[in-house]
């Protein structure tokens, strides 16, 4: 057996770290999961290699293996090398957000006093209290705080102690300097299997008072006399009842498997009847899958076009070779629609992968995967790391949606991670939108992805009208400020009347989107963030879409005392307050992060959508996404144009798609649909070809300014962020870079910055920032490692330094 072994951790250090094997401990294997200790705690890590070089300096024992067979295929850890080499990722990091196995490996920190706390506790308790608060600064009342919740000696977890005395971590490390206190490493490894406890009936013996009789009454009604233990509680009888029923033996309670709920949509009626286009795509596409040659294939599909039909035939074509099938979708809320008909027509073989999942249900849908249970996966970003064997297909739908990159370390794009992925294993790959981001068009006219299109809707359906309607010439003939035109209200009130239903798209969260002082001009700012607070009515709280930060909303000025405090500006909850004043008949729902919690959440609202029992449907882009209602006729669009006006390269393709796509989701059905678009830039090309559904003029226009200003396709950009809570730091630290990169022969690499970022401060950090175009990736990447080790010599924290390559977002 080999001596030593390499294992990546989940640090944000770009090298592994050699540890020795010892003896009468089970022999680990490359891909598998280890436990070993680093500095304080316990990490789990992957292991790279195993060898016999001896290290130069003293190694540390493994802990402990957790698996006995790779848990990453070679063909897995050979893609994560490549994301954490391309995207400048730590390779721990990568591996670790490949498996989603966190729930059977709990990290956990506790801590207890040392002699030098408890001295310090008792020397300061010999001070009068009173006396103390008056002189000590609060952090030090803090940190008393925390010795006395220490004072039995017992260990404590971090969370208990924080939210029992309010202490920071950064008062737990003042604590740890002074040798107060000591840290104890809590992790555990546990079972993460899923179990569900089932109430069963046994016998009826003796007398029942109501309560009990209740119970019992239920569970005889249910199958097998017995019902799960959640399902009784729900009845309105005390939680005590159903133990005492244990304790007399009426009623048993087992522990059972418990069973994946796929999706609680209805799949809907499906029929492959094609459009001759869609014939020749499936053609090609399953053509492509059964050669096991790479090939990239770009499907550009206009809204309604059918290209969902042409994913699951091919899916349907690739498992009857006896292989497997991926299909990523953008959005959380995509999952249960797409599950549900993935269902229908896969059954069990159907796995599904997403955040919105238990960690226990992600492990257990990996798992599944991995064994061979399934060869159809669906999912989200992460669903592209699924460990699927003899991989034929993967499928990217709405490949131009910007959640596919990860906005936290490591920051791969899910899209490009396909299309490595695919290469890797000779795969085909097909990147579907009736949108398609500028780069994947390009590649497409480049010869570099095979283009399939779908020019027309299924059933000859027409694309929906699209009326333009210039809010500058509403606030001349009204003199108000209202969010919605005449126009579009009378066009909602006719669809109501007419028992058809109606999308309105604000793609601004909560009630109003700031608060305002007339006297002084003051607004109320997030103390986490350099940005306005937005106030949610049903809440009566100001919230920081950020980082999260509420507080109520105020009656009175902050800074002058006035009285004339005003909510200014409008999100999609005061819209559906509008249409209700304005609709009071009809069944009005809203769509956005406020509603939706949960997928449970999104399926009711959904299935409620499609069901009929929704007539008007108020929400942000959450609602412009791929879904598929027959009877919606009409769709509002109000004010999302103000993305025209973000310092974003992007702004105007990303304005194209989200109308495009919303307009999308009218005239699916029989009855041809209406698009009533109000903007306050009617004369802007973003504007003009969405209303013309003219994907190709938009490209066209767009690619040429992308040429003049050396942006993607034709360049490469990357994003280097220096954050630090500290403004001082961040100014330092960027002054730093900015002296090594203006210093430097960057041959072909050009810097733009420092800058401070367009939101200067976010999330208690400061903000500033580099942006690098070249038109080689590889010597961007040689800048950026270089970069990296100078900020590594002038001790800047690798955690205070973003690297974002093929940034999306520059906010």
């Amino acid at each position: 057996m080999p001596q030593f072994c390499d294992v990546a951790v989940p640090v944000p250090l770009d090298v592994t770290f050699t540890y020795r094997i010892p003896e009468n401990t089970p022999e680990p294997v490359v891909g598998a999961r280890v436990i070993v200790p680093f500095r304080e705690q316990r990490l789990c890590g992957i292991v790279t290699e195993l060898h016999d070089r001896e290290p130069s300096f003293r190694t540390r024992r493994l802990s402990q293996v957790l698996d006995s067979a790779p848990v990453l295929t070679p063909e897995l850890m050979h893609l994560g090398r490549w994301i954490a080499q391309y995207y400048i990722a730590p390779i721990g990091e990568v591996f670790r957000a490949m498996l989603p196995l966190s729930a059977e490996f709990r990290r956990a920190v506790g801590y207890h006093i040392t002699e030098k706390g408890i001295e310090a506790l008792h020397t300061a308790s010999t001070v009068g209290s009173s006396r103390r608060s008056q002189r000590e600064p609060a952090h030090q009342m803090l940190e008393y705080a925390v010795l006395n919740c220490l004072a039995d000696g017992e260990v404590t977890r971090e969370g208990t102690l924080r939210s029992g005395t309010g202490a920071s971590r950064a008062v737990l490390q003042t604590l740890l300097r002074k040798k107060w206190i000591a840290r104890e490493d809590l992790s555990d490894v546990r079972d993460a299997s899923r179990t569900v406890q089932i109430a069963v009936l046994k016998n009826l013996a003796g007398k029942l008072n109501k309560n009990q009789q209740s119970i019992v009454s239920y569970l005889r009604l249910q199958d097998g006399q017995r019902a799960p233990v959640e399902a009784v509680r729900e009845l309105a009888v005390p939680r005590t009842t159903l133990q005492t029923l244990v304790r007399r033996g009426l009623v048993q309670l087992v522990e059972e498997p418990a069973t994946f709920r796929m999706s609680g949509m209805k799949p809907r009626k499906l029929e492959f009847l094609f459009t001759p286009a869609q014939k020749v795509a499936l053609e090609q596409i399953t053509t492509a899958a059964g050669e096991r040659k790479f090939l990239p294939m770009l499907l550009h599909g206009v809204t309604g076009s059918g290209k969902t039909a042409v994913y699951l035939s091919a899916m349907q074509a690739v498992l009857a070779m006896g292989r497997s099938a991926l299909l990523l979708v953008p959005e959380i809320g995509l999952t249960p629609a797409m599950a549900a008909d993935l269902h229908q027509i896969f059954g069990d073989e159907v796995a599904i992968l997403h955040s919105g999942l238990s960690d226990d249900e992600r492990a257990e849908q990996w798992k599944r995967i991995r064994h061979g249970d399934s060869r159809i996966v669906v999912g989200t970003r992460s669903a592209i790391f699924a460990p699927l064997e003899d991989l034929a297909l993967i499928v990217v739908d709405e490949e131009h949606d910007h959640s596919y990159k990860q906005e936290e370390m490591p920051r791969y794009h899910a899209r490009d991670v396909a299309v490595m992925r695919a290469k890797m294993c000779n795969a085909a790959v097909l990147l579907g939108s009736a949108t398609p981001s500028l780069e994947t068009y390009y590649n497409a006219t480049q010869g570099k992805y095979r283009l399939l299109e779908l020019p027309e809707r299924i059933e000859k359906r027409p694309l929906p009208e699209v009326e333009i309607l210039d809010m500058r010439e509403e606030f001349q003939r009204t003199r108000k400020d209202e969010p919605l035109s005449m126009k579009l209200l009378e066009e909602i009130g006719e669809r109501l009347a007419r028992n058809e239903q109606v999308m309105v798209l604000l793609n601004r969260r909560g009630y109003s989107a700031f608060v305002l002082c007339r006297e002084c001009g003051e607004s109320v700012q997030c103390k986490n963030c350099a940005i306005a607070m937005t106030y949610h009515k049903r809440e009566h709280r100001l919230l920081c879409h950020y980082c999260g930060f509420q507080k109520p909303a105020p009656r009175t000025c902050s800074k002058c005392g006035s009285e004339f405090v005003q909510y200014l500006g409008t999100g999609s909850e005061k819209l559906e307050h509008i249409l209700h004043g304005l609709f009071p008949q009809a069944r009005i729902a809203r769509l956005d992060r406020d509603t939706v919690r949960g997928r449970d959440d999104f399926e009711r609202m959904l299935s409620a959508m499609h069901a009929g029992e929704i007539d008007l449907l108020v929400g942000t882009q959450m609602i412009a996404k791929g879904h598929d209602v027959a009877n919606v006729t009409l769709v509002g669009v109000v004010g999302s144009d103000a993305a025209l006006s973000f310092p974003d390269f992007r702004a105007a393709e990303r304005t194209f798609q989200l109308l495009t796509q919303v307009a999308g989701r009218a005239g699916r059905g029989d009855t041809p649909g209406k698009v009533v678009l109000q903007t306050f830039f009617p004369d802007h090309y973003a504007i003009q070809f969405a209303a013309a559904h003219d994907y190709h003029g938009f490209y066209e226009k767009e690619i040429r300014f992308r040429s003049w200003m050396h942006y993607p396709p034709f360049n490469a950009v990357s994003n280097v962020l220096v954050r630090s809570p500290k403004l001082e730091e961040a100014l330092a630290w960027s002054g730093v870079l900015g002296k090594w990169f203006a210093g430097t022969k960057l041959d072909g690499v050009r810097v733009m910055g420092p800058a401070a970022a367009a939101i200067v401060r976010l999330k208690t950090e400061y903000r500033y920032h580099f942006l690098l175009k070249s038109a080689s990736r590889e010597r961007m990447n040689a800048v950026l490692r270089a970069m990296l080790e100078h900020a590594a010599e002038q001790k800047i924290p690798r955690n205070n330094l973003v690297v974002d390559v093929d940034a999306l977002s520059l906010i």
